[in-house]
């Protein structure tokens, strides 16, 4: 259920113009300190993950990550685009994303 929210979530934060996808777009706003929060699909490479780490860590990027249980299929559905990295660029809404993967982790017992 907190999963459907958070999927929403993304949705209302995209349609705010709060949310950058795809590697390209998610790394501009890392480098320009915009993002608070960078949430990966589960079925993204290992590589993505690993050059986006690189990135945070060569600019002492201070970020929450998120490696979701989210597919891309799933997240094209709920924002209208298909991208398996992504960076919230609201404080709000990425506390309340946080927030609601937090509750359905703790729901799932993980």
């Amino acid at each position: 259920m907190q999963r459907d929210k958070a999927l929403s979530m993304l949705g209302l934060a995209r349609r705010a113009g709060k949310l950058s996808m795809g590697h390209d777009m998610a790394e501009q706003a890392l480098r320009k300190h915009k993002a608070k929060l960078l949430l990966f699909c589960r079925d993204v490479s290992p590589r993505l993950i690993k050059e986006l780490e690189m990135t945070i860590e060569k600019h002492s990027i201070d970020i929450r990550i998120i490696k979701t249980d989210f597919l891309m299929e799933e997240i094209h559905f709920a924002v209208g685009y298909k991208a398996g990295v992504m960076t919230v660029n609201d404080e709000n809404f990425s506390r309340r994303i946080i927030e609601l993967l937090r509750q359905e982790e703790n729901a799932n017992g993980n």
